[in-house]
């Protein structure tokens, strides 16, 4: 996946924002709420999001996927796709509406209803 792939993917999500910000990334919010980032890692695109428990502890062991750095090491199921082979788009679409749902659950009734969800 692309930077501009990722960045079109998340735009389609009802009710998420963008912006940059941290040294040029490309973060992705729904109702002020983080769920994806794309960044750069040694010049390449990194993707990052939230992930459930179980992946969590899935996949950080798979090649080219870590524990979220910054994230991750404050206790947070964060992960990032940093290098091939790492995950396929598809799976990696399905990675990031998991974030985007989990971070939507996390929202109060009152924000939902303000952001029309």
């Amino acid at each position: 996946m692309t930077r501009e792939e990722f960045n079109s993917f998340c735009a389609k999500l009802p009710s998420a924002t963008h912006v940059v910000q941290w040294g040029n990334s490309d973060v992705w919010k729904v109702g002020g709420k983080v769920f994806a980032i794309c960044g750069w890692n040694k010049g390449a695109d990194a993707f990052t999001f939230k992930a459930s428990d179980l992946a969590f502890e899935v996949l950080q062991d798979v090649p080219g996927i870590r524990p979220a750095p910054y994230m991750a090491s404050r206790g947070l199921k964060w992960l990032q796709h940093y290098a091939a082979p790492g995950l396929s788009d598809d799976e990696l679409q399905n990675h990031l509406m998991a974030s985007y749902d989990m971070v939507v659950a996390g929202l109060t009734k009152k924000k939902r209803a303000e952001i029309n969800l």
